[in-house]
């Protein structure tokens, strides 16, 4: 299984769906991450890789459901690239550029291994077969339907070496009668088996393939989202805030949250001896906290404490034996 430092690729791929959800506290990179990448180095039998990297990108669109995606894929395809540099015959990079026209799936790579011209071409001959043996992987791989070959693609020819792809989306969602969002693609990558051996000094060929997501893109279609729908971010994931209305209460709150800790319960209290009880409520309001956990004079006396909605604003007292127990159930059916 390709490793990238000590994960496996599926943990990468997870990491990855966190790392793009909407800015946060607890993710404070938003602002200054431009891409999130994934590589698998090394020798491998053709196209292997290369269709998992593929699969690996539709995961991550697929679980930030950002909306119908397509991934346009190809190899080297700008006439000049392939004449001036690539060397190949001027006449099979004209037959080349009629197909750039063309999209679809592999039935046109089939159509391309039929041509005349193409097929006495050793260099793209290998690249068509390459493409067919990908489009079989990414069909056992349950994804062909979302990958279109499309020669109008051309992504740093100096760079890439093989196949090249890029994710667009297709219309990300909106209100009725709201314009779709428009921000290009969202994701790409290819492979670039000659860039390793530059930096090496001894000129070691490592093989690469990889993709990167566009974090940026990605936040601003969220934001965007997430402003049309009026929907607020909650920026913690805790659950409970331990508050208190009176003075010199901190120890009484300390032993609730270790309580709740212990339990599993994600809880948190305000860093402050004696914290006014109007901040502590904004504060769950403001971060989207659902419980508030209240120990106050009377409550220390009568042997109970209060549980409070932020959202409904009702508070009920319960025993304090009954706390871990009362807030497990209030979560679970949240």
């Amino acid at each position: 299984m390709p490793q990238l430092g000590l994960l496996p690729r599926r943990a990468w791929a997870a990491l990855l769906s966190q790392l793009l959800r909407p800015p946060c506290a607890s993710c404070t990179c938003a602002a200054s991450c431009h891409s999130q990448d994934f590589d698998i180095a090394g020798q491998f039998d053709p196209m292997i890789p290369d269709a998992e990297c593929l699969k690996i990108m539709c995961e991550i669109l697929n679980g930030l459901q950002l909306g119908d995606f397509l991934i346009k894929m190809a190899w080297k395809d700008v006439r000049h690239e392939m004449v001036a540099k690539k060397g190949l015959a001027p006449e099979v990079a004209d037959r080349i550029g009629d197909y750039v026209q063309c999209h679809g799936g592999v039935s046109l790579v089939e159509q391309m291994l039929q041509d005349p011209r193409l097929s006495q071409n050793k260099q793209a001959l290998e690249g068509l077969g390459d493409l067919k043996l990908l489009f079989e992987y990414l069909t056992l791989f349950g994804i062909a339907e979302k990958i279109s070959f499309d020669l109008s693609l051309a992504r740093g020819l100096d760079y890439y070496t093989g196949v090249i792809y890029e994710a667009v989306l297709l219309h990300t969602p909106t209100q009725a009668g709201e314009e779709p969002l428009s921000v290009g693609s969202v994701a790409a990558g290819g492979r670039y088996d000659g860039l390793v051996g530059m930096f090496d000094p001894k000129g070691h060929k490592v093989p690469c393939v990889g993709l990167s997501i566009g974090v940026e893109r990605i936040f601003n279609i969220v934001e965007q989202r997430m402003k049309i729908s009026g929907e607020k971010v909650r920026t913690t994931e805790t659950q409970v805030l331990v508050a208190t209305p009176h003075k010199n209460f901190l120890q009484e709150r300390l032993k609730l949250i270790a309580e709740l800790w212990d339990a599993g319960i994600k809880a948190e209290m305000l860093y402050k001896n004696n914290p006014k009880l109007l901040t502590q409520l904004h504060y769950c309001e403001s971060t989207g906290i659902p419980l508030v956990v209240i120990v106050g004079e009377q409550e220390l006396k009568e042997g109970v404490v209060k549980i409070r909605s932020v959202a409904s604003r009702e508070e009920v007292a319960i025993k304090r034996e009954n706390l871990v127990a009362e807030i497990q159930k209030r979560l679970s059916e949240s």
